[in-house]
């Protein structure tokens, strides 16, 4: 079991290296992250950007391209569009952004032609390292899905226990959150828990365990879970927190980055290859981090 990025850091090593294609290169994080990734060994970059910019950025961090391919492109466009056909033909394992904004390499990876679509839920996986949980744990989906119904969110769950399966968790454990612990038919959330947690007993989402509906603290917290009478193996050792919405996981997410000081990854997720689509706000480590994650998914 993972406590800390720093050992999903260590079992990445052991998994890698893989081929990055990174799409508009020419971002000083971005190539930050990515020099340590290849120093650590975990990746093999392909960048795809202006080559003159990108030459410059990596001169200013020390970042030795001696053996890199780099494939010219200044329309950030056909940028994205090399990277995305990178990793639909197999050259490349992981596909990265950029400098770009997400919808336009989005539509890269959703085309028909050279995109990265399986037919499933594309969604978005966070993995959050906080002192004050006993290991890491999965936040979804707070950037690709608005209100996912109930089918919507049994794929969620799916891509995540996808990834918690790469990470080595073999069974992990999946609370769906709610407002409240009891089923109320006028809490739609709280009557998806209850079906999303029917069909994983009748083996209809596989791999997993899954039980709900969980308010937060009783997700995370036996204590709080033993004070409201709630009996659930998921409840206090959740590893994959379900949002109800995307409202609800992306005001998670920002507080766990931003007032619990966490430390974070993300993936896009449901894809033929892991996306290591992260914010500009997002430092480097958190982009390192997640290039961890996609190459640990890229192993499986």
């Amino acid at each position: 079991m993972a406590k800390s990025f720093k050992d999903l850091l260590e079992l990445a090593k052991t998994r890698g290296p893989k081929k990055v294609s990174v799409a508009v290169a020419e971002d000083k994080d971005v190539l930050s992250a990515v020099k340590e990734a290849t120093e650590c060994k975990i990746a093999e970059p392909i960048l795809v950007g202006n080559k003159e910019k990108i030459l410059e950025i990596s001169k200013e961090i020390n970042f030795d391209l001696s053996g890199t391919q780099i494939i010219h492109e200044e329309d950030k466009v056909l940028a994205c569009r090399i990277a995305t056909e990178l990793v639909s033909s197999g050259k490349a394992d992981v596909l990265m952004k950029g400098l770009i904004d997400t919808s336009v390499i989005m539509k890269q990876v959703l085309d028909s032609e050279i995109g990265l679509r399986t037919g499933n839920v594309i969604s978005h996986v966070a993995v959050f390292d906080v002192p004050t949980y006993h290991k890491v744990f999965i936040v979804t989906d707070a950037a690709m899905n608005i209100a996912p119904d109930l089918n919507q969110k049994k794929e969620i769950i799916e891509n995540a226990v996808v990834l918690a399966r790469s990470l080595d968790i073999e069974m992990p454990k999946v609370a769906v959150l709610a407002a409240k612990e009891k089923v109320s038919p006028k809490m739609e959330a709280t009557v998806h828990a209850k079906e999303l947690a029917d069909m994983n007993k009748a083996g209809e989402i596989k791999d997993c365990l899954v039980d709900g509906p969980f308010a937060l603290d009783n997700a995370i917290s036996k204590e709080s879970a033993i004070l409201k009478g709630i009996h659930s193996e998921v409840a206090g050792d959740a590893d994959i927190l379900l949002a109800p919405s995307i409202d609800a996981g992306n005001v998670l997410y920002k507080c766990l980055a931003f007032l619990a000081n966490a430390k974070s990854a993300g993936l896009i997720v449901g894809t033929k290859a892991p996306i290591v689509l992260t914010s500009r706000a997002d430092n480097e480590e958190a982009k390192l981090n997640s290039i961890a994650l996609a190459v640990l998914m890229a192993s499986k």
